[in-house]
């Protein structure tokens, strides 16, 4: 069974869709379970701005998932693979009704897995149906409120600051710059993994509804040298946060663009009463602690990945980067039913686009 949703490709179909969404946009078929009424669109949002307060809940649009949907109760997203599931993110939901949309889901997809969900969701896959839940990363909340760039633990903020505004870098937010589809191509040229986009743990550039994200870039003279996406974060129907989930970046100019943006839009933002900016998630950033819900042999392996794996992705340089910001730090988990997932594991990278 299919719902339509939809995409920013070829002729105007406004007819078609909710009049907040505008245009063009033209259907499209996403795969939702059989056994659910599926929701359209407009539903599915409306349900994303009522209960999407994790920072990968704007993320689950991404192209290729599918859908859970239990009406009146919210939808969860994931992805199949080698006769599995993997769940990615928290159920948006409400909190009462977290139990009953994972049982349902478990009875119609046993083979699942869970990956970046919260303490509180992790916890209650591990007390309700037995499952491990085991550290996968942290999960980095500034507090705009009192935000500034004061203090010696920011000093890298500061200069980064100074080295931008000194080389002529200007900063604007802007929805009418086409470049950064080139700026992009540039920039994957320059990564470990040079022939395909990261997707599933972290959003691809490419969505098909981006109303509510936030662009900004920055230049020099009229040269693009970078900009960063920040997406929406929800909560009671309202945006409570961002987090900056796409950014790219001219290898002409390396001094300061992307700490540069980032003061520029949370000023912006704070300006704004958004109280706080969401960072994301750091892959494999694990604490030293072993709890009883989490799988040791697990999470050493993943210290190992984190430690010697930087070759594949840049564990180090994106957890490094974020604490500059002196943000509050939360454990994010993986849940999974056996104490050495290795399928489960290897899922998770795959779907990455890791290898």
């Amino acid at each position: 069974m299919f719902l339509f949703t939809h995409s920013h490709e070829a002729v105007n179909r406004s007819n078609a869709i909710p009049k907040e969404l505008g245009a063009p946009y033209i259907l499209k078929k996403v795969e939702v379970d059989a056994a659910l009424t599926e929701f359209s669109f407009e539903e599915r949002m409306r349900y994303l701005r009522e209960y999407g307060s994790h920072c990968m809940s704007f993320s689950v649009l991404q192209p290729g998932m599918k859908f859970f949907d239990m009406p009146g109760k919210g939808f969860m997203a994931y992805r199949s693979i080698w006769g599995g599931t993997l769940v990615l993110a928290d159920p948006v939901c409400a909190e009462k009704d977290r139990k009953t949309i994972i049982g349902e889901f478990l009875k119609a997809h046993p083979n699942t897995g869970f990956v970046q969900i919260t303490e509180p969701i992790a916890e209650l896959i591990h007390n309700e149906f037995g499952y491990y839940a085991t550290q996968f990363g942290i999960e980095t909340v500034v507090d705009l409120k009192n935000w500034s760039i004061k203090g010696k633990k920011k000093q890298i903020l500061r200069t980064s600051l100074n080295k931008a505004k000194e080389g002529g870098i200007t900063i604007r937010e802007c929805y009418e710059e086409t470049r950064h589809h080139q700026l992009s191509k540039e920039w994957m040229s320059t990564r470990k993994i040079k022939n395909r986009e990261i997707g599933f743990l972290i959003r691809p550039m490419a969505m098909d509804y981006e109303k509510e994200t936030r662009k900004f870039f920055a230049y020099h003279g009229n040269e693009l040298m970078g900009f960063i996406f920040f997406d929406p974060v929800y909560k009671d129907g309202k945006i409570i946060s961002y987090v900056p989930n796409i950014s790219r970046f001219s290898h002409s100019f390396r001094q300061g663009i992307f700490y540069a943006i980032m003061i520029h839009a949370m000023e912006k933002f704070k300006s704004e009463g958004i109280e706080q900016l969401n960072l994301g998630l750091s892959i494999l950033v694990l604490d030293e602690k072993n709890r009883t819900h989490e799988a040791w042999l697990l999470k050493n392996i993943e210290r190992l990945i984190y430690r010697f794996g930087n070759f594949i992705y840049n564990f180090k340089g994106i957890s490094f980067t974020k604490s500059r910001f002196q943000g509050k730090e939360n454990n994010f988990y993986c849940a999974h039913k056996w104490s050495l997932p290795v399928i489960k594991l290897i899922s998770i990278f795959k779907l990455a686009n890791v290898f």
